[in-house]
Order: C-alpha cells, then structure tokens, then sequence
C-alpha cells in the first residue's frame, strides 16, 4: 500500500504540496508584504501635489498620507495577492512618520493577516508651479471689461457683474486651466487675470465667449529671448455683455360695461 504524502514541516497529510510543503507552512514561511527601512514623500508645501519620479501629480492634496502615497512602498511576494492594507499612524515628528500597516493577503489559497512597518520621511519642495505663480510668473492674460460704451455702469458695480459671470464660466473649465490662475487684479475698467499658461488661458477665454457671448480679441508683446526663441505674453480681451433688459410686465387692461342711454 502506498504511502500518502506528506508536508515535511508539519507532517500533515491529504494536502497539496509544493517542494514537500503545505500552503499553510509555505505561507507561515515566506515574506508576503515588505517595505523598506525608509520611505521618502515628496510634497509641495502650498498646493500638496507629490513628486512621482519626475513629475508633480495630485495637486491640492491633503499633506496628510494616504494609502496612495504608502502603497508604492509595498514589495509583495510574486505569489501573493493584496486585498487591503489598513493604516495606523504610531509616533512621528513634524518630518518622520512612523506606520504600520496590516496587509490582507492571499497565498497559494491561504488568507494571512500581515503587519508591515514602515517609517516614511516628509520632503517639503516647492513644485514649479506654486514657485512661478509666487514669483507672479505669467505668460498670458486675460481682461475681462464690459462693454466699450459703459457709461451707465459705475465701476465697482461691473466689477461685481464680471466677477459673477467669470465665475459661472469656471464652473464648467476643466481643472488643469484653473491650476494656472496666478492671480488677478481688480481695475476701475474689470478684472485682469493673469495664467501660467497660454493654452490654459486661450481655452478659458474661448468658453468665455461661447457662455457668455463675449466679444473677443487677442494680441502678443515680444518679452525676450530664451533658448535662442522669441518669448511672448499674450492679452486676451473679453468684453462681456451687460444683460439684456427685463421688461416689466404690462398693466392689466380695467375695461368697464358701456352705459345704455334709457
């Protein structure tokens, strides 16, 4: 009668087995989830975007970590799987974070519950952006005016009409052309709006016009040379409509019975 295999660790019977061992012991036996010693986050101190490889992502993120930020730590087993990783913050400083995070796996069949140290080091950097609007950076802008007959309206009262328009249009801007708003400046004549992007401000100027039937021109002023190139600011100039009149409704019509002469 043949002998039934069995696992050399346990000595269990009536299982699969891999290289004389059981699932279970495989798993008891191997690292599933590991991170290194020290984990380092990139972060922008004003905007909160991270530095991933070479390039900013996640702008106005919370400077609090997350698990996107802690996942890409993690080195997991070629046979494993991870479900979830649950968090839990220990003592820190204002720079180092100490976690431990309790990883949900699956190896060869077999559910472990792994807990995975790792302490992360905060890296506070500027990202290009926020550095170029601070140093008010800007290669485009965009006037917002009224209308160039505007005697009837007093300049604090355009302003606030113009403020009220730009805004209904920027609800319906995509993110990447508000994230290049530096910064605008009120004028007795409206609202000069300053970009870090060209494309970005010729976009918002375009949508402008369509919502709001605003008259549009656009211009260019030679700045310098960089690289051997010509380098431009652009003006785009919105003159946005005053709104059409409402009528007022009109009196109701008294109409009264005709007297018959007896």
């Amino acid at each position: 009668m043949a002998e039934k295999e069995f696992c050399v660790v346990c000595g269990r019977t009536g299982r699969p087995l891999v290289d004389g061992v059981c699932a279970d012991c495989a798993a008891d036996r191997t690292v599933l989830v590991s991170a290194p010693a020290r984990g380092v986050v990139v972060l922008c101190p004003t905007c909160g975007a991270r530095l991933v490889k070479d390039h900013w992502e996640r702008e106005n993120s919370s400077p609090v970590l997350s698990s996107e930020d802690l996942a890409p730590f993690l080195r997991v087993h070629p046979e494993a799987g991870i479900r979830r990783v649950t968090w839990e913050e220990g003592p820190s400083t204002a720079t180092v974070r100490e976690l431990v995070g309790t990883a949900d796996a699956s190896f060869r069949g077999v559910r472990r519950s792994v807990r995975v140290p790792l302490s992360v080091r905060l890296e506070h950097r500027t990202c290009p952006e926020c550095s170029r609007k601070s140093g008010r950076y800007y290669t485009a802008v965009l006037q917002l005016r009224g209308p160039e007959e505007r005697r009837l309206e007093k300049a604090t009262a355009l302003r606030t009409r113009l403020d009220a328009a730009w805004t209904t249009v920027l609800r319906d801007a995509r993110s990447d052309w508000k994230r290049a708003i530096s910064w605008r400046e009120a004028l007795p004549e409206g609202w000069d709006i300053f970009f870090t992007d060209t494309i970005a401000a010729r976009s918002v100027a375009r949508l402008a016009q369509q919502r709001l039937g605003a008259e549009f021109k656009q211009s260019a002023s030679l700045v310098g040379r960089k690289d051997g190139r010509d380098v431009y600011r652009v003006t785009f100039l919105l003159r946005i409509p005053r709104p059409a009149p409402v009528a007022a409704p009109a009196a109701p019509v008294r109409r009264s019975a005709a007297r018959l002469e007896p």
